[in-house]
């Protein structure tokens, strides 16, 4: 009779995977609320969205595969398309800047306070819980429309209704939602150490110098996470837009963003198909524009621990 001999190697493995599956068990259970909305939510509609932006589907009948005919026409035979694009970036160009700008001055400011701070944090915070509605976006139309505030300030008449000005409504209004990224700059600037500042200033450097050597260099993490944030969701603006457009892009197209134009597609004129093309081609620019983004940070984003730029 052969007697079998099984190294102890063996013998304790199947133990110890089973206490790793014991203990890995009770967090999936508590994980799952959170991969079933993934798949449910996210994962499936985006294989959906990518199915029918290969069909001719009006939302009645049943999707009709196409190809690459969505695609085709966007490129190549609508012209309202690239008016979205170029309208899209012009109000990335203004309002991502604008923004991180204001955000950035009042940070400083906020940072010098000795009273008040928790006050007025609060305060430049609360646009950017209220100003992504529709309620605050119709307000804001009837500030800048004919006889409004700034009409009556200014004389400048109504900018909703004039295809100059109107684009930079929509973009003031995203500008005055400032409180996110003044939070995040502010929590950023209290963690520079005031030795640097000092010793800056035993240099002969004045305010300015500091800001310039001490404050951007020191500060540039937060400011990638914040350029990334706002660029990607200026990409996706839609509300103001829609308010200040009258739903339309108007006047003259001048306010129809690339999702507002995307919406019009979907749901107005029922070109699901086309609309679904459109959202998977932001889907990619807004990854392309984040890995350039990613890419060029590496000549100016300071990390201490780096030690270098």
């Amino acid at each position: 009779m052969t007697t079998t001999l099984i190294p102890t190697t063996a013998r304790t493995a199947s133990p110890k995977r089973r206490v790793k599956r014991e203990r890995q068990g009770p967090a999936w259970v508590f994980l799952s609320p959170w991969v079933l909305g993934a798949i449910v939510l996210t994962l499936l509609p985006m294989a959906v969205s990518l199915y029918l932006s290969f069909t001719d589907y009006d939302l009645f009948n049943p999707p009709r595969w196409v190809g690459l005919r969505n695609y085709v026409q966007m490129f190549t035979e609508d012209p309202r398309y690239w008016r979205s694009v170029t309208t899209t970036l012009t109000y990335v160009v203004i309002a991502v800047p604008l923004q991180l700008a204001l955000a950035l001055v009042v940070a400083l400011a906020l940072k010098s306070m000795k009273r008040g701070k928790a006050f007025y944090r609060s305060a430049f915070y609360a646009p950017s819980l209220l100003g992504a509605s529709m309620s605050i976006a119709l307000v804001w139309r009837a500030v800048f429309n004919d006889g409004g505030t700034v009409d009556n300030l200014f004389g400048t008449g109504g900018w909703v209704n004039q295809p100059g000005w109107a684009l930079l409504a929509v973009a003031l209004l995203t500008v005055w939602q400032f409180g996110a990224p003044m939070v995040i700059f502010l929590a950023g600037l209290q963690q520079i150490p005031a030795e640097l500042y000092e010793a800056a200033a035993v240099d002969g450097a004045g305010k300015w110098r500091q800001f310039l050597s001490v404050t951007v260099p020191m500060l540039s993490p937060v400011l990638f996470f914040n350029l990334v944030l706002q660029t990607i969701q200026a990409f996706q603006v839609f509300t103001p837009a829609f308010a200040i457009g009258a739903g339309k892009g108007g006047p003259a197209d001048s306010t129809l963003v690339y999702t507002l134009y995307l919406y019009d597609r979907g749901f107005v004129a029922s070109h699901m198909g086309y609309a679904s093309a459109m959202a998977w081609v932001l889907l990619l620019v807004i990854g392309a524009v984040t890995a350039v983004l990613f890419r060029t940070s590496r000549s100016w984003v300071f990390y201490a621990s780096e030690g270098d730029r």
